[in-house]
């Protein structure tokens, strides 16, 4: 018999909850959490998060009807069906199914934070790849990595698990301080620290301070992980030593660094790396062709070591792994008698993440008829210097070997005027008016690189590509 996610008595004491409902019957339990009454399934705990956008306690009874056992709330309820587990406060109540669910973890599991300016949910998935290779693993969801979406993460961890990743998200100072406070982590790594959010701070050195507040959640013998190349890594380690860290290792191509990369080399179908984990030289294939993508996998490895588990099969792992959906995930479609190439970058971006993108660009190889097209739509969260960040990417653009650049949004403006005019291909207001822009100057053989922040909505236009070959199957080369 497959053991619940949460015994109905386990919830009332990790809730300090009381029941609100008419019956109270002592046999009930759930077998998931959701916040979200559109996701819920059969069996599932649905805590009614008010918001600011909407009330969970307006869908407490949809949340029934698509099958919840019950629901925590913080205010009566009309209509209810089911179980209502009633408390002060809901958000309060999944921090506290958070911290019961990491109490209740045996002590020999061992729990993996991971931020960073880019990088985190990459490096995430790819941890979570290996490590799942070497025992029951648990992970954020998606980017479930905010003051919600990191209480969520771990209330959905079941009891038996050997290794948890999560990942931990910001954009404001003083966020990450309560996050890795409920995560408690063995090993917490900082991917890179860069411009991004700048709309929210000062400086960059700001954003580093920021970044290394994940290091005061560490478990006593926790090891912090800290990127060697970046310009605030002694900033990062004197954190990490200010928050009483246990151990700090390195990765990077620093010649000190505790992880390093040895060498890169892109194919066809990925790249080939070479990486040295103290004295241990270990080469494994990834799936794209991206020298950053090369670079975070040796954070993992550095994960990996940190916790204990096996870093040769880790590496083993890696060369099985896919390139995350929207993150550099690459696919071969048929077009005209012939095919194309996209690259589907579009979850999100920032100006190190366009330029790690181009550069990765430049290195796909293209048919003999065929073009490198780049297609951007506005980084956010960057400030007053957004403008100007916007229009320094033109030289990336012409490095890349783009033939055309396509851009979306008000910020991509500046980009577009800063363009050769012949590398221009189009503007417009939004995604949506610039995809048909793409899909009509496509032709066999080209390689289209689509790029931008996620309230750009840049999956429009891998959408609309899609869409106009829908009669026509892809070919899936990796990562769909």
């Amino acid at each position: 018999m497959t053991t619940p996610l949460w015994a109905r008595d386990d919830i009332f004491a990790a809730v300090d909850g009381v029941s609100g409902s008419n019956t109270n019957r002592p046999d009930w339990h759930a077998t998931g959490v959701s916040i979200d009454s559109r996701n819920i399934k059969p069996g599932d705990l649905f805590v009614a998060i008010e918001g600011p956008n909407a009330d969970g306690h307006d869908y407490v009874e949809m949340a029934f009807k698509a099958g919840a056992v019950a629901a925590i709330v913080h205010r009566p309820v009309a209509m209810a069906t089911g179980h209502l587990v009633l408390v002060k406060d809901t958000l309060a109540a999944l921090e506290g199914l958070a911290r019961f669910a990491r109490a209740r973890l045996s002590g020999d599991a061992r729990v993996c934070a991971v931020t960073g300016s880019v990088g985190k949910t990459g490096t995430k998935d790819m941890l979570v790849h290996i490590l799942s290779k070497q025992g029951k693993t648990a992970s954020t969801l998606g980017n479930l990595n905010n003051h919600w979406g990191l209480p969520l993460s771990l209330a959905r961890v079941p009891a038996d698990c050997k290794f948890v990743v999560l990942e931990l998200g910001m954009n404001h100072a003083g966020e990450l301080l309560p996050l890795t406070a409920l995560a408690r982590p063995h090993a917490a790594i900082i991917t890179t620290v860069d411009a991004v959010h700048m709309e929210f701070f000062e400086s960059v050195a700001d954003i580093a301070d920021a970044k290394a507040e994940i290091f005061s959640g560490l478990e006593p013998d926790g090891i912090a992980i800290i990127n060697a190349d970046n310009q605030f890594r002694d900033r990062l380690f004197k954190a990490a030593r200010r928050a009483g860290t246990a151990s700090i290792r390195t990765f990077g191509v620093a010649a000190d660094a505790d992880v390093r990369l040895i060498e890169w080399q892109p194919h066809d179908d990925g790249s080939t790396v070479t990486a040295e984990v103290d004295d241990l030289k270990l080469a494994y294939r990834i799936p794209t062709e991206g020298r950053h993508i090369a670079l975070n996998s040796t954070g993992v490895l550095a994960v990996v070591q940190a916790i204990g588990a096996d870093v040769v099969h880790a590496a083993q792992s890696i060369s099985e792994s896919e390139a995350p959906k929207g993150r550099g995930s690459r696919e071969k479609i048929a077009w005209h008698g012939s095919s194309l190439t996209v690259i589907d970058d579009s979850y999100n971006a920032s100006p190190v993440a366009v330029k790690a993108a181009l550069n990765a660009l430049a290195l796909v190889p293209v048919a003999q008829d065929g073009r490198r097209l780049v297609v951007l739509g506005d980084m956010l969260e960057l400030g007053d210097q957004a403008p100007a960040y916007h229009a320094a990417l033109a030289g990336l653009c012409v490095d890349s070997g783009a033939e055309l650049v396509f851009t979306a949004g008000p910020l991509m403006q500046n980009l577009f005027d800063a363009l050769p005019k012949t590398q221009r291909g189009g503007h417009a207001a939004t995604s949506t008016e610039l995809a048909p822009l793409v899909v009509s100057a496509l032709k066999p053989g080209d390689v289209v690189l689509v790029k931008g922040s996620k309230g750009s909505r840049m999956g429009v236009v891998i959408d609309a590509i899609r869409t106009a070959t829908a009669i026509i199957p892809k070919i899936v080369v990796n990562g769909d």
